[in-house]
């Protein structure tokens, strides 16, 4: 009976799985000075070529493993030369229409992980909303420029047409450190910067402490209210 119920329930698993609906997505484009093609599944990206590298990237955390992509950057680079032969015959057939500009709608720089002095970690910059894409993404420590260690992300779409990329910014938190990340983007006169303080942000507290703290004081609380209802019964046996 047992062996059946688990049967049923593992039965019943399976088919609400298969009916999630899941997106999957394919990017393909160029303009005269680049080009994107991106694959992305549920609102991530999973692969994209870096035409400027020359090599494709599977922007995924260490811990999520992933079949390769083999020929897929070949794949992307024909797809590049067919695009750019197809974009001079629309551009001669629709005799250059204006082109739409959206500047970016949203701009946020935080941090990945709680911040520990000295204790690697990574910034990033949210940049959403505009068109066309791309942005280019500057970052600075201090004042400084940082031209070394920062990565961007392809433009990936959102549903109104509009595009987002994430910048990360690989950092060693120092007291008094104070970071910054500007866009700039063709629909933008000027640069759109958010600035990010180490000490601003402060040292986290670990959430175990926090968490087992809260619980001892709930089981206190509780073991207190027990304790003065079964007082109360007693005295009224009595």
């Amino acid at each position: 009976m047992e062996k059946m119920k688990l049967l049923l329930f593992l039965c019943c698993v399976l088919t609400a799985s298969a009916e999630v609906l899941h997106e999957d997505l394919a990017v393909s484009g160029c303009s005269d000075s680049g080009g994107e093609f991106m694959y992305g599944l549920d609102g991530e990206e999973r692969w994209y070529a870096d035409f400027t590298k020359k090599q494709g990237v599977q922007p995924l955390p260490p811990f999520i493993s992933e079949g390769d992509y083999p020929g897929g950057y070949e794949a992307a680079e024909n797809d590049q030369q067919t695009c750019r032969i197809n974009l001079k015959i629309f551009r001669k057939g629709m005799k250059d229409p204006p082109l739409e500009r959206d500047p970016p709608s949203s701009l946020t720089i935080y941090i990945r992980d709680y911040v520990e002095l000295e204790q690697p970690n990574t910034l990033i910059c949210h940049v959403s909303g505009f068109y066309p894409a791309p942005v280019r993404v500057h970052w600075t420590r201090n004042g400084q420029n940082l031209t070394e260690g920062a990565s961007i992300n392809a433009p990936f779409p959102n549903k109104d047409g509009t595009f987002t990329q994430i910048s990360r910014l690989p950092i060693l938190p120092q007291q008094g450190d104070v970071y910054s990340c500007s866009v700039e983007h063709l629909a933008m006169s000027q640069q759109m910067t958010r600035i990010w303080d180490v000490d601003a942000a402060g040292p986290q507290p670990a959430v175990g402490p926090a968490v087992f703290c809260g619980v001892g004081l709930m089981a206190g609380l509780l073991g207190v209210s027990a304790g003065t209802f079964f007082l109360i019964k007693g005295n009224e046996c009595s």
